[in-house]
């Protein structure tokens, strides 16, 4: 199986659409969904995709970074079809180098429970360092 990583900038109706065929539609909240999407998109510091031969959308990774110290790794998902194949780890890897890479930048992510195991799998750890402030509403919900 065969892909290609390129950064894109999507469209929120692309990525929305996308976030359909993956697990990672269930990570946002109800409130403002399209509003915020369209933000992240727009905004993330770094926006790669994963296409397969036919050009098919089987792939995102979005991270926010200073390409100088740290990176947080915003959105990850990979299509159903094509989990298992290393689509997400190339995507994390790119994501990484293009940030300034290992030797520079720590890499944060906030993981779905059931992303864990992959996240531990490339290395990650559960750091005892980092504090949240939240005071967003969040009502739970998967993009249909």
């Amino acid at each position: 199986m065969h892909y290609t990583i390129a950064e894109e900038r999507l469209t929120p109706e692309d990525y929305i659409d996308f976030l359909r065929h993956t697990d990672l539609g269930s990570q946002y909240p109800r409130e403002r969904f399209r509003e915020r999407i369209a933000t992240l998109v727009q905004r993330a510091s770094i926006s790669l995709t994963a296409r397969d031969d036919a050009g098919t959308l089987i792939g995102v990774c979005f991270g926010i970074t200073d390409f100088a110290y740290w990176l947080f790794v915003t959105d990850l998902g990979v299509v159903r079809e094509w989990t298992g194949h290393g689509v997400g780890k190339a995507l994390v890897q790119r994501l990484h180098a293009l940030a300034g890479g290992e030797e520079n930048i720590i890499m944060y992510t906030c993981a779905n429970e059931n992303a864990v195991g992959f996240y531990e799998k490339l290395g990650m750890t559960h750091p005892d360092d980092v504090f949240v402030l939240n005071h967003a509403a969040w009502t739970d919900f998967t993009v249909e």
